[in-house]
């Protein structure tokens, strides 16, 4: 019996040490963000062992995410990777999202309430956090099997979200709304901006070393191929890029809710990311795109065709192909804020 309570003590103590709270946070931070601008801050409450997932309002793309969705996206993937890595460890991670409505950044709380049983499905997932990064090279022409798609599917479903794979004229459709996207992005002015902000190229470098994605993380021009992939490089030119073709049946997954609150955001960015670490597991490589999401008149026709109902949130880019290089990250000593 001590013997059995030493171990359950070693997995579960009452209360974690700093450094372990240092620790749950350096996963939380591995999660993707749009154009990696890593919007989040977390603050970490001793006497109640709960963890406060905050938005960093500064952190915003004022073109490309006006409405401050694409944020929630991100910080509800970072509240995944902190549910993965609190279970991880023990724990049962007791979430509320928008605990406090008197207080937008207020995203979310976690409070370390108890052992994680009966939550082996998300334990699970913690060795993909650090394995996954996106990658923004061509994949084979591979198909995922249907059993790993179902998979995927049940992940998102656990996060109260869908995850459809669209395929025939839909697929057409969806692919269109891309290079339409991509069309007007090339000639608005706000989106350079947003690029210029968020990117750190060889003759370009702004922002930090610590955020944004850094030029060996472009990936190759796209010479052909109907796979919808971000120039991040836009009209600027970066030494020793190559082009090459991409996939011409590129497989997509879209991730819709039934809603389009911040709760809803916050919900599609945790499934996003449930769906990304468990694609890793299966040896998948994964990307994501936002650009028809970007503009309003766009958006809506990604919606489900069978029903007509839906938002989409996101779209995933999954296949068969080279992981991406792991995009720079903030010190957790500038996102963590531990008080007594």
């Amino acid at each position: 019996m001590r013997r059995r309570l030493a171990r359950e003590s070693a997995v579960n103590p009452r209360a974690p040490s700093d450094e372990r709270v240092r620790s749950l946070v350096h996963d939380a931070t591995a999660a993707p963000s749009m154009h990696n601008a890593q919007p989040w801050r977390f603050r970490y409450l001793r006497h109640a062992r709960t963890f406060e997932l905050r938005a960093d309002f500064e952190r915003t793309m004022p073109h490309a995410d006006p409405d401050t969705r694409g944020l929630h996206l991100g910080c509800g993937a970072a509240l995944l990777n902190l549910r993965v890595a609190t279970v991880h460890e023990g724990w049962h991670p007791e979430t509320a999202l928008l605990p406090d409505l008197a207080d937008r950044a207020h995203l979310a709380s976690v409070r370390l309430a108890g052992h994680a049983d009966g939550e082996r499905e998300l334990g699970a997932l913690h060795p993909a956090i650090h394995q996954r990064h996106s990658s923004r090279n061509p994949f084979e022409e591979r198909q995922i099997p249907e059993p790993v798609r179902e998979a995927l599917r049940a992940a998102a479903r656990a996060e109260e979200v869908t995850l459809t794979f669209p395929t025939s004229w839909h697929l057409r459709e969806v692919l269109e709304l891309f290079l339409e996207a991509e069309a007007r992005n090339l000639t608005d002015p706000g989106s350079d901006q947003d690029l210029a902000r968020w990117t750190v190229g060889d003759d370009l470098r702004v922002g930090a070393a610590d955020e944004g994605v850094p030029s060996y993380a472009y990936g190759p021009r796209k010479r052909g191929g109907k796979a919808p992939m971000r120039d991040f490089a836009g009209s600027r030119q970066v030494a020793g890029r190559h082009a090459a073709d991409f996939e011409q049946n590129p497989q997509l997954a879209l991730v819709s809710t039934v809603h389009d609150r911040p709760e809803d955001w916050l919900r599609a960015g945790q499934a996003m990311e449930r769906v990304l670490l468990l694609a890793t597991l299966h040896g998948l490589s994964s990307s994501f795109a936002t650009q028809p999401l970007e503009w309003t008149d766009l958006r809506w026709p990604l919606r489900d065709p069978s029903t007509g109902t839906g938002f989409t949130q996101v779209v995933l880019r999954l296949g068969y192909g080279p992981g991406g290089p792991g995009a720079p990250r903030r010190p957790v000593s500038q996102v963590l804020d531990i008080r007594p």
